[in-house]
């Protein structure tokens, strides 16, 4: 049963107790992620992320790491444009321990500037994996293609010219500002221990944010522009993507969404699988992928192969969105997508850190949570008319395109 506790000072924790289960999942989560960025400011979320692990007033880096394995556990962080998570799964006799640490990472970090200089280094190398991995490269060109000059558009890494910015004075003023207790949510799943609530509680319920109180802040409504992102690589493959407004995380016709991308590319089943694997054999990797924040979504399509095939790719993906654009989507298809995605939801309870995670991030999202027999009927729910008016609508807009060549001779 899930439970909510809100704390003097406006920390949300959020419990789903499991009593057949060993563990327990527990994530700190805050309200920031790169779109709450300025341009001087990005990467910076991400790098506070990565700050956090380096050390507090009585752990070193190596302490943090050594503690968790120690118990057998796990903990990890992650930045992603609209949140920030610092999780770890445990035995449920190592939660207070596990709690503990995280807490003491939240408060008590250190930022020393020999850590900042060695983590500066640490990032500057994941950006360059980054950029060295085209497949995971053509994506991030792909969203600032969709959103120029946007803080949505921009890398959650950030680059190296802001990386050499930020220092210890900057990393506290942001952190002043966006580390506030009514930006704050604890998630807690698992088989929780008597007074673990209350103990999370006196970890994070009392402290206070050095600046004036404010609202949650939102930037201005992204907006989405086609366009093109043309790079050459030294590759074996080209790598291609494409990309078309989606939908808000809170508009109603999501789940119509959801199983669009199920039928169009979101399994082996999907047309564009069928289409480009099994049918013209024109791609190993073939897959479409929707992303929906608070205030805007995409709706992405990725496909790699050999650069004398990437033109005949691009044709055969805008013959198969054009071929759903003309015929519609089936009822069987509907019907299928709604099955999957049912059964993946169902699947994922048997997870406590998936638990933790779905909680987490509803209670940051609409502070509020639907059953899961509520999400099952808004499944069902979804018919075929809505998922063709919204082909129609999203495949009306031109696409923007990012793609990664082997050589100076690009084909398109």
């Amino acid at each position: 049963m899930l439970q909510k506790r809100t704390s003097q000072n406006g920390v949300r924790i959020i419990s789903e107790h499991i009593p057949h289960v060993r563990s327990v999942a527990v994530g700190v989560w805050v309200y920031v992620g790169s779109k709450h960025e300025t341009p001087e400011e990005n990467g910076l979320t991400h790098f506070i992320e990565h700050m956090l692990f380096k050390g507090t007033a009585t752990r070193s880096a190596r302490q943090i790491a050594e503690e968790f394995d120690r118990i057998g556990g796990y903990v990890n962080a992650f930045t992603s444009k609209e949140n920030t998570c610092y999780y770890a799964k445990v035995l449920d006799h190592h939660a207070k321990h596990a709690i503990s640490v995280l807490a003491d990472m939240f408060f008590h970090s250190q930022f020393d500037e020999q850590e900042l200089d060695k983590e500066r280094q640490v990032v500057l190398e994941e950006i360059l994996m980054v950029e060295d991995t085209p497949d995971d490269d053509v994506h991030e060109q792909l969203w600032n293609v969709m959103y120029p000059n946007q803080p949505l558009g921009a890398s959650i890494l950030g680059t190296k010219a802001t990386l050499e910015t930020f220092s210890k004075d900057s990393i506290h003023q942001f952190m002043d500002h966006h580390y506030r207790p009514e930006h704050i949510v604890i998630s807690v799943a698992g088989n929780i221990p008597d007074g673990y609530i209350d103990y999370i509680d006196s970890l994070f319920g009392h402290f206070t944010s050095n600046s004036a109180r404010v609202d949650r802040l939102e930037p201005d409504s992204p907006i989405f522009h086609p366009g093109e992102s043309r790079k050459t690589r030294e590759t074996e493959q080209g790598h291609l993507c494409l990309g078309y407004p989606g939908l808000s995380v809170r508009d109603q016709h999501i789940y119509d969404l959801v199983v669009l991308n199920n039928i169009l590319g979101g399994n082996m089943s999907s047309r564009l699988f069928q289409e480009v694997r099994e049918e013209k054999a024109l791609a190993y990797s073939i897959y479409s992928y929707h992303s929906s924040y608070e205030d805007s979504g995409s709706l992405a399509i990725y496909g790699g192969t050999s650069s004398n095939q990437l033109q005949k790719l691009q044709e055969t993906i805008q013959e198969t969105i054009q071929k759903v654009v003309d015929d519609g989507v089936t009822n069987t298809e509907v019907n299928n997508a709604k099955e999957q995605l049912k059964g993946n939801l169902m699947l994922g309870l048997e997870s406590t850190n998936a638990r933790m995670t779905r909680n987490g991030k509803n209670e940051l999202t609409f502070s509020a949570h639907k059953t899961y027999d509520e999400t099952l009927q808004e499944i069902d729910e979804v018919h075929i008319h809505h998922v063709q008016k919204l082909v129609t609508e999203i495949f009306a807009h031109k696409p923007a395109i990012s793609i990664i060549t082997p050589s100076k001779d690009n084909p398109l």
